[in-house]
This record gives structure tokens, C-alpha cells and sequence, in this order.
């Protein structure tokens, strides 16, 4: 049955200690810190949880630990994604047995499969896993875009619930919401387009500045929810350099070096991800104080 998703949803990262290994001290902090700040859904072992320098082992472990700090109050979406299909049932199978309520799967990467490969690879995963499943398009990362007619042909398998949808193109996105079928939800894969995805009809945003700003995040997407614009686009505009300084490089470099000098995670990445450049530091720093963050 399909779980309605809707809200600022965070992509956790993954906190690492100085030896490089899983901090899960600081990951349920982290965890509980996101929930109290009024977020409505966390992400674990996604992209930006560094998921591809993951072991499934310790993907496991990160969503147990991430779903009992959680304690129910709000859906926690494991990333289980692969370009091997196979793989992908398999991760999927020890994800939920590790408590998700919802599956992340991206769209193949490097193979670059045809809408008709895309097509199954998503069905097949959906028949198989025991709980629901969102769609993540993001060509950027994985060198095809998952078309508008592939995603609303998805959406009418029972156990496919959401699309993350972080093609950046708008009207692509104003497509799928138009045409997608009752209970199916859209959420931004952008932080940048959180409010137009929103205004156009969207369900919420998964999100990376919220690792760093849960509660402003929270509060825009709820704004634009109850139709409140002026507030929404307030929000939206106060956190727009954090976006910024959020890519400045690849992500989750930047915000993990957010969340270092707020004093919740190490700047700890596995290679070949590497702190970010201290050059983007003073923007970082600006940014996080202009989004409300005392440093």
C-alpha cells in the first residue's frame, strides 16, 4: 500500500570518526537532533550519505541505528540503489529488514539502460521488496534522465509511492505532477527548487542544506503547504546562499564541512571524496549565519 510522502525530508550524511569508521555516536545525535527540529522524514545511506563507500554491512547498521533513534515519528527512506539490479533486490531485502519504512532507488547509473531497461529495473525491484519504493532521477550523477512517461508508467505499481525527481527541469516536473496518479508523490530533488516544486503542486523537497537547517527547511515547505507564499518565499530567499554554498563542490563535501563547524560531525569523507576547499569557507560560514546558525 502506498505511504504518503510529503515534507522537508533530510539526506542524512554519514558521520565518520577520525579513523574513517562509522560514528554512530554522532549519527544518533544527529538523528535525534533532526527529529526534534521538526523534520518530516530522514534519508540514511543515500548519496549523501556516501552510500557507494558503504559496505551493506554498514548500510544495515546505519539504518538500524537511524530507525531506532527515530522511533516511528517520522519515515525513514533507506537508499538501497544500485546499477545492478540483482544487487539492488538484494540491498533492498536487508534495508527493510533493518527497519526502513521506504526504499530509495536510483535510477542505473554507468550502464545507461534504455526507458524500457529503466522501466524494469524498477518494477523488479518493486516486486520484490517488502516495503514502498521512491524513484530518484538525477542525471546528473547517473548519465540518463528518467523521462516523464517512464516515471508515470511507474507510478502505477502499487508499491511504487514517490518520485525523487532532481532532473531540474521544471517543466518536466510540472508534467509528472499533472499526470501522476492519486497518492503518488513528488518531491524535489533540489534545494534550489524546493518552492517552485512546491507552488506547482509537489509534496516536498529531499533534502541536503537540511542536514545543517531542519527546522527552516521545515517551516518553508510547510508555508508553501498551507498556501502561505510570502512566508515560503522568505524562507526560501534567507536560505538560498546556503544552497549555494551547499554545491559550491560536490555534495556532501560542503555540507559536511557545515556540520563540522556547527560541532555535529567530524569533516570526515572516504575517498575519493575529500574535505571541501577551505576557500569556500568564509561563504560557508556567511551562509549558515544567514540561514539562522550560530556558529
Amino acid at each position: 500500500m502506498r505511504a504518503p510522502l510529503r515534507g522537508a525530508i533530510t539526506a542524512l550524511i554519514t558521520p565518520f570518526t577520525d579513523q574513517g569508521r562509522v560514528d554512530e555516536a554522532a549519527l544518533g545525535a544527529l538523528v535525534d537532533w533532526q527529529v526534534t527540529e521538526g523534520i518530516h522524514g530522514l534519508v540514511p545511506v543515500g548519496s549523501t550519505g556516501e552510500a557507494v563507500t558503504l559496505s551493506l554491512s554498514e548500510r544495515e547498521r546505519i539504518v538500524a541505528i537511524t530507525v531506532e533513534r527515530v522511533g516511528g515519528r517520522v519515515p525513514v527512506i533507506a537508499g538501497a540503489g544500485s546499477n545492478d539490479t540483482a544487487a539492488a533486490i538484494t540491498a533492498s531485502l536487508a534495508l527493510a529488514k533493518a527497519g526502513a519504512s521506504h526504499l530509495l532507488h536510483v535510477s542505473p547509473m554507468y550502464n545507461k539502460p534504455p526507458q524500457r531497461g529503466i522501466l524494469a529495473h524498477f518494477r523488479a525491484i518493486a516486486d520484490a521488496a517488502p516495503v514502498p519504493i521512491v524513484v530518484y532521477n538525477v542525471p546528473g550523477r547517473t548519465g540518463s534522465n528518467v523521462l516523464p512517461e517512464t516515471t508515470l508508467a511507474l507510478a502505477e505499481h502499487p508499491n511504487i509511492c514517490a518520485v525523487k525527481e532532481a532532473s531540474g527541469d521544471l517543466g518536466q516536473i510540472d508534467e509528472i505532477i499533472r499526470h501522476r496518479p492519486a497518492g503518488f508523490a513528488v518531491l524535489s530533488g533540489d534545494d534550489s527548487l524546493t518552492l517552485a516544486v512546491m507552488v506547482a503542486g509537489g509534496d516536498g523537497v529531499i533534502s541536503v542544506i537540511s542536514n545543517a537547517v531542519p527546522r527552516a527547511c521545515a517551516a518553508l515547505v510547510e508555508s508553501a503547504a498551507r498556501g502561505d507564499l510570502a512566508a515560503a518565499r522568505a524562507g526560501h530567499h534567507r536560505l538560498a546562499p546556503l544552497v549555494d554554498a551547499a554545491f559550491a563542490e560536490s555534495n556532501p563535501m560542503p555540507i559536511k564541512a557545515a556540520l563540522a563547524l556547527m560541532g555535529r560531525a567530524r569533516n570526515v569523507l572516504r575517498l575519493p571524496l575529500v574535505p571541501m576547499d577551505t576557500r569556500h569557507e568564509p561563504a560557508l560560514r556567511a551562509a549558515l549565519a544567514a540561514a539562522g546558525v550560530s556558529l
